[in-house]
């Protein structure tokens, strides 16, 4: 049996601790930039569209960045690449925070950020396990997962508190700050490592869609990579549409926060339990049970619930988010040595588009149908899609293409 990790396992380690300490700071940086921006950019305009824009740019830029960069993971040394990507973060921050700077300007910038953004998360991800090993990383990837859960709620909380006493400039200098601290942070606690690949052969773009088609012709890889973006994707469309549910039921603004923050509740519990009671073993079985306990309580929106009913429906969905302990497990074990950097970054990559494509269809399908039949239609077209997908049972049936086998170690 497989020996048990703990979230003090990985904590234990000075160098997961430098990696941890610089996703707090990186996180709480990105929500209350994210907040400040829609603010700037809102009392600049007035419009509700530029507004929403902020969002759309933290999300698309992942497709291209995701797709067009990720050789940047095994060319580049990951501690340079890792502090480059928060010092670049940290000058368009300030860059976005000049008086006087137009709409468009400041909409660019942000979508430059975005593309920032998927190349240090796959970074990150890629040199996780080379810092954990066994099931200590599948602990230090949940907490991740935990530091962004409560980093949505926090984040605007704490977004929200500055812009009542500073402009949203000053959130934006601030979040500067917070972006050179992980940065240096990063510098001091990470070890000096050399490029996974020896040299470039060929562009950056071709070799990271290059990269792209070797990962996804192994079969094993492909069906884990597919799983964990679709069930998310699926999933997001009670958080997308919470506000026009909380309008449509009357449920207020205390209502609509209430709701928001039932998800992440829900996951940072999920994910503790499970993480907690479950062995690895199990939690590989798992995978399917709690993928389906994603969409099962939202069934429940198909009638048209209250808030507090709302509110246990959707902690008990996030609570199945919890079904990605297993599937980290699943993705190191399925990826080949040579290709592991290359599919962590490409699942992180992947993993916060199709959840921005989850947001917007969502968001598309409540302009024909009121909100808690698009969330019960989603729900339905998860349960279908965990039934026919089911990465478990085929990772356990098939057999990596002959051409990549040998190269696992270990």
């Amino acid at each position: 049996m497989t020996a048990r990790g703990r979230y003090r396992d990985a904590l234990a380690v000075p160098e997961f601790r430098a990696l941890f300490l610089s996703h707090v700071a990186a996180m709480l940086g990105t929500i209350m930039t994210q907040f400040a921006l829609t603010v700037l950019v809102y009392r600049q305009t007035g419009s509700p569209l530029l507004s929403a824009l902020v969002f759309t740019v933290a999300f698309v830029p992942y497709l291209f960045g995701g797709v067009l960069l990720s050789a940047l993971v095994d060319r580049v040394p990951v501690r340079r690449l890792l502090v480059g990507c928060n010092l670049a973060t940290a000058a368009l921050a300030a860059v976005m925070a000049l008086p006087g700077l137009p709409v468009v300007a400041v909409l660019l910038a942000a979508f430059a950020i975005g593309l920032v953004a998927p190349v240090f998360a796959g970074a990150r991800a890629a040199v996780l396990p080379r810092v954990l090993d066994g099931d200590v990383y599948i602990a230090g990837r949940s907490l991740f997962r935990l530091v962004a859960q409560a980093a949505q709620v926090s984040g605007f909380a704490l977004g929200g508190l500055l812009l009542v006493v500073v402009t949203p400039r000053t959130v934006l200098l601030i979040d500067t700050a917070a972006f050179l601290v992980s940065a240096a942070v990063l510098a001091a606690g990470v070890r000096v490592r050399p490029a996974a690949s020896a040299g470039p052969a060929a562009s950056l773009v071709r070799d990271s869609v290059g990269g792209l088609g070797r990962v996804f012709r192994v079969v094993r890889l492909r069906r884990v990579l597919v799983f964990g973006w679709a069930v998310p994707a699926l999933a997001v469309a009670p958080e997308a549409l919470a506000a026009p549910y909380a309008e449509l039921k009357g449920f207020g603004t205390l209502g609509l926060g209430l709701l928001m923050s039932a998800l992440p509740v829900g996951t940072v519990l999920g994910e503790v339990l499970c993480l907690w009671i479950a062995s690895p073993e199990r939690r590989l079985r798992l995978i399917v049970p709690l993928a389906l306990l994603m969409f099962a309580p939202q069934l429940g929106f198909g009638l048209w619930p209250g808030l507090p009913s709302a509110v246990a429906l959707l902690v008990l969905s996030g609570m199945g988010l919890a079904h990605h302990l297993g599937l980290d497990a699943l993705l190191v074990d399925a990826a080949p040595e040579r290709l592991l950097g290359r599919a962590l970054s490409i699942q992180t990559s992947g993993l916060m588009f199709w959840q921005g494509v989850g947001f917007a269809v969502a968001g598309a399908a409540a302009q024909l149908v009121p909100a808690p039949v698009v969330v019960a239609a989603s729900a339905t077209l998860g349960l279908a899609l965990v039934t026919l997908l089911r990465p478990g049972r085929a990772a356990a049936r098939t057999a990596p293409p002959p051409d990549v086998a040998p190269e696992r170690s270990g």
